[in-house]
């Protein structure tokens, strides 16, 4: 044990441990963090008049916000006017600019 010590071998196992660590945040929690990131800003430039998708696959019309919720307008009719969270928008589309 000893000589496994004066050789050096623990601290290149402490160096192998520190670099599959580093490997392992780096491939899994990094995209993750920009993910994040996307979807905040994502849900900063949602306007009014935006189509959303939602969690659940669902497209609406946006026709108001506030801090943390948004109403969702469903369907061709305007009568399905559904709050929900912003959490629950999966995804933003822009009105065309034609």
């Amino acid at each position: 044990m000893n000589g496994l010590l004066a050789a050096g071998g623990l601290g290149s196992i402490i160096l192998i441990y520190v670099v599959v660590l580093g490997g392992m945040w780096f491939l899994l929690m990094r995209p993750q963090k920009k993910e994040q990131k996307r979807v905040q800003a994502m849900l900063a430039s949602m306007e009014v008049g935006d189509t959303a998708l939602t969690t659940s696959g669902f497209y609406g019309v946006i026709i108001d916000i506030s801090e943390t919720d948004v109403i969702v307008e469903f369907g061709n009719n305007k009568n399905c006017r559904i709050p929900m969270q912003k959490a629950a928008i999966a995804q933003i589309e822009k009105p065309d600019a034609n």
